[in-house]
């Protein structure tokens, strides 16, 4: 079996109440995410971390990086916090990645009270690797290492790992309230991104081909809906529009005949900028 660690962004500034609510969308959104691909998977939280225990490590990764609220996560290996323990697993983790000559550096943090700081740790663990290593030619470098090994302690456990994979960051998707985006192409599955990112579960009024695609590899369960916008946006409750024109299209358009909010997430971005984002949410 393998282990992630999940790291959220934005959720950890909320206060307790509000936090457990977010944490709870964004389980049931990994959860989704995951069986969207068939990997089965158990979450479990602790204070401002998220663990995911698969049999299938690689495959889950790749699909809660497009989860929105994971600012990060990483496969780890963990053990208890005794300092002897977590040496001798860093050791084993580091050994392997480090060639001859190489640069390296510990970082770690902890949660919790233990006979040891950070500092004393990461030393520690940096003295196990290079004693084991200097035969070798392997050396500490604390400002460009060519290999960081990565240690977290929390309370009586310990995790060690050496790469972060970036997320998308935001808020979960789902945790503040729906809006309708009109999809006529691919700028508009940007705008829609964006309003994702921030949290909002959106329904989509259209099928163009080539921008649903972009949608579903973000948004496990798409929610298509049908008839004139006016009525769409009635009989979901939604609390906006969202469409994906730029300051030209604003100027020559009608405006849309809607009583909430119209939401331009792209509106002042240049066409370098948004080929670039889209790029990003279509590879």
């Amino acid at each position: 079996m393998g282990l992630l660690l999940v790291r959220y962004s934005e959720i950890g500034l909320k206060g307790p109440g509000v936090r457990r609510y977010f944490e709870r969308v964004l389980i049931r959104n990994m959860m989704a995410a995951l069986a969207k691909e068939r990997v089965e998977a158990l979450i479990e939280g602790q204070y401002g971390r998220l663990f995911v225990t698969t049999d299938r490590p690689e495959e889950a990764a790749s699909a809660l990086r497009r989860v929105f609220g994971i600012a990060s996560l990483s496969r780890v290996e963990e053990c208890t916090s005794d300092i002897r323990e977590v040496r001798a697993l860093g050791l084993r983790m580091a050994t392997p990645l480090l060639k001859d000559g190489a640069s390296f550096r510990v970082e770690a943090r902890r949660n919790g009270v233990h006979p040891y700081t950070s500092m004393q740790l990461a030393a520690e663990v940096g003295e196990e690797i290079y004693e084991a290593n200097r035969h070798r030619g392997v050396r500490v470098d604390l400002h460009s290492p060519d290999q960081v090994v990565y240690v977290e302690v929390r309370d009586r456990r310990a995790y060690v790992f050496t790469e972060y994979l970036e997320g998308p960051g935001g808020l979960p998707m789902g945790s503040q309230g729906r809006v309708v985006a009109v999809i006529e192409g691919e700028r508009d599955a940007l705008a829609a991104w964006m309003m994702m990112k921030r949290g909002c579960r959106v329904l989509y009024l259209g099928d163009e081909e080539g921008a649903m695609r972009a949608i579903e590899r973000w948004d496990p369960e798409p929610r298509t809906v049908s008839g004139p916008l006016e009525r769409a946006v009635h009989a979901h409750r939604a609390l906006g529009v969202v469409v994906g024109w730029s300051l030209q299209e604003l100027q020559s358009r009608r405006t849309l005949n809607v009583d909430v909010p119209v939401y331009h997430p792209l509106i002042g971005m240049g066409e370098e900028e948004v080929e670039g984002r889209l790029k990003m949410i279509v590879e």
